[in-house]
């Protein structure tokens, strides 16, 4: 005797695709639902902010956040990608001070180099000067160097968050106050 049977096994819930629409329904449902309790209660450690977090994805105290406006990258992905390229501007203004001292020709060739091409991508500012002349290609390296023990050594990562922290406590204070001072004197 022969049998077959055939199952229909659809992937779990979790690996289903989820619509930007279908997302941002559960996620305002969500927000109307718990917007008078305790912002605990949602579970979710990121703030609802209306027009850039467009799904959040809950599945095993595992939370995904897709954003729009941002390229599909995080704020922090944004940040981090900033933050790259200034590391580079600094291994450059360091690299500079020390040719400036003991090798003022290659200081001149890297300042030269600096005035044809903008510091505004990193990488692609470090990939040009490789492939310039051998001389150039070695300041790169230099740079490269220069930019990786800064990042990991030297730059205060705690600091940062401090003080990016209170530039936006102290200007948010001085918006609100400069903008009550301005509307008392209307009244």
């Amino acid at each position: 005797m022969e049998s077959s049977a055939i199952f229909s096994l659809s992937p779990p819930s979790f690996l289903n695709p989820i619509t930007p629409n279908k997302a941002k329904a559960t996620l305002l449902s969500l927000w109307k639902h718990n917007r008078n309790s305790n912002p605990s209660n949602l579970h979710c450690s990121k703030m609802f902010v209306p027009g850039i977090v467009v799904a959040l994805i809950s599945n095993l105290r595992h939370h995904f956040l897709f954003y729009r406006g941002f390229g599909e990258a995080s704020p922090e992905a944004k940040a981090a990608s900033n933050l790259h390229h200034f590391f580079t501007y600094v291994a450059v203004k360091i690299v500079a001070a020390q040719l400036e001292s003991y090798n003022p020709e290659a200081h001149k060739e890297l300042m030269e180099f600096l005035g044809r091409n903008s510091l505004t991508d990193g990488d692609k500012f470090c990939a040009d000067m490789m492939r310039e002349s051998p001389e150039h290609k070695n300041l790169a390296l230099r740079i490269l160097e220069v930019r990786s023990a800064y990042c990991k050594n030297d730059f205060e990562w705690d600091n940062l968050r401090r003080v990016a922290l209170k530039m936006v406590d102290d200007s948010n204070t001085k918006i609100m106050r400069d903008y009550v001072v301005e509307t008392s004197h209307e009244t």
